[in-house]
């Protein structure tokens, strides 16, 4: 789908907020957006770009909230996200042998494109270097959501997860200088999707006993297991 703009009106109903409330949001510098002849436009990228922003500083009631927004605007056909089922057994890897930041991204794309849905790994570990560079995506909780700034869907064959733990933390760039052991590489095929993806993630990993438990499991197997468990514990069928 083509990337739109938003006005107030239409804006206010992807969001589900009232059009008064997204109207002082934006004179307040709380939207990213632009005055054309005086009235407010939002377009669809910049909006996901905050929306993404709000994940990873979001609680569980907020997290709920943007999947409903995102789920409404996808409708009514799309499947449930599902995180085990987006995850391979061939795009796990327990342990992950990489000790700095840069092997990190460059063996996490490797990993993804043995499974033969990522066609060119250097350019997805390019693209999530800079995204990197740009801001840090290493969580207080010891965990890192790497992605690319923008979807590459020219480099996907369909959307997926991969996943690696090292046994050891390592410097990754979090905002308190803790150390990252987890390591999630997010690669959608759309922007909507992506968020779909980041907003499930993050409400699986505010858990600490998802976390506890991926740090005992010791193959990708009993990892992926663990994952679709925690899912239907928490999410059921939502």
């Amino acid at each position: 789908m083509a990337s739109q703009d938003f006005d107030i009106d239409s804006l206010a109903a992807y969001l589900h907020l009232a059009p008064q409330q997204v109207a002082r949001m934006a004179d307040r510098g709380k939207l990213p957006g632009r005055k054309v002849s005086g009235n407010w436009r939002f377009t669809e990228a910049e909006i996901h770009h905050w929306l993404e922003d709000r994940i990873g500083l979001s609680y569980e009631e907020q997290l709920v909230q943007v999947e409903s927004v995102l789920d409404r605007r996808n409708g009514p056909q799309d499947e449930v996200v599902s995180l085990a089922k987006m995850l391979p057994l061939e795009a796990i890897a327990v342990p992950l042998q990489a000790r700095t930041r840069g092997s990190v991204i460059g063996q996490m794309c490797e990993l993804a494109a043995q499974t033969g849905l990522l066609w060119d790994a250097e350019r997805m570990a390019q693209a999530v270097r800079e995204r990197e560079n740009l801001h840090p995506t290493a969580l207080d909780i010891g965990v890192a959501l790497l992605h690319p700034r923008r979807s590459m869907s020219n480099l996907l064959a369909e959307p997926f997860l991969a996943l690696g733990r090292t046994y050891q933390g390592i410097p990754f760039g979090g905002a308190h200088g803790g150390l990252t052991d987890i390591f999630f590489l997010i690669l959608s095929t759309d922007d909507r999707g992506h968020l779909r993806m980041l907003a499930r993630l993050s409400r699986l990993l505010g858990d600490s006993t998802t976390l506890e438990g991926l740090r005992c499991c010791d193959d990708p197997a009993s990892t992926r297991d663990w994952i679709a468990l925690r899912e239907a514990e928490l999410f059921g069928g939502s």
